[in-house]
């Protein structure tokens, strides 16, 4: 059973009954750790109502059906998470991997405009040979830049599926920013400040009525989110 787990130990932030059934799919080692990420099979069967079983499941996505981020993806175990888009093109449907105000990972429904991008956070970036700046993302990509002109924790909107940069989002106060972890996931708030420690403890983003630490913030848009969220949480 190495590649299903019992549904009473899925990850915390699925969406899924835990008593109906014993077991679960478990995710692919990918993009996204199994943490934080949904197995496509548990999306098209659990989520969106597509199939009945898994072997439905595994048929609409072994007939290469569906898309991740503009692409085919044709493994019932590759795991889909924050800020992915979901594409089923021969219904002209399309959907957004993202955190609900109960910290659950969920999918909205989006227009074929806003499925030609994706929102991406920096988590680190490297100088390449040549003098080029390699810039680390959230979602496992890689992007090689010319100039280096973003910084850790910024967030880009890059074009599906090239990944041409069309907007950057730095983490800065008066940003709109998503919580995307601890006990406050899901919040989406203006931020207005933040604490660098010195020290190794993390440095602290403080939202008007909260704070949480750097980590669990995710920039999406400047006066407003960018994106479309599951539910309205602004304070």
């Amino acid at each position: 059973m190495s590649g299903h787990m019992k549904r009473l130990t899925a990850p915390r932030m699925w969406s899924v009954p835990r008593k109906t059934v014993k077991w679960a799919v478990r995710a692919r080692s990918g993009p996204h750790p199994a943490e934080r990420s949904i197995p496509l099979l548990v999306l098209i069967r659990d989520y969106l109502g597509y199939a009945d079983s898994a072997r439905e499941a595994k048929y609409i996505i072994g007939s290469r059906e569906v898309t991740v981020d503009g692409k085919v993806v044709t493994d019932p175990k590759y795991p889909v998470g924050l800020m992915d888009v979901l594409g089923i093109p021969k219904l002209d449907e399309n959907f957004r991997i993202m955190i609900d105000a109960r910290g659950k990972l969920r999918t909205v429904r989006i227009d074929k405009a806003r499925a030609d991008w994706k929102l991406v956070r920096i988590e680190g970036k490297t100088t390449v040979r040549g003098g080029r700046t390699q810039l680390n993302l959230h979602d496992g990509r890689n992007i090689l830049l010319e100039a280096n002109e973003y910084s850790a924790g910024d967030v880009l909107k890059i074009a599906l599926p090239n990944q041409k940069v069309l907007d950057h989002f730095p983490m800065q106060p008066g940003g709109t920013a998503m919580v995307i972890g601890g006990k406050h996931a899901g919040k989406v708030d203006k931020i207005t400040s933040i604490e660098v420690i010195r020290s190794p403890k993390p440095n602290l983003v403080h939202f008007e009525r909260f704070m949480t630490v750097r980590d669990h913030i995710f920039m999406v848009g400047r006066t407003s989110p960018e994106v479309l969220v599951p539910e309205v949480s602004i304070l």
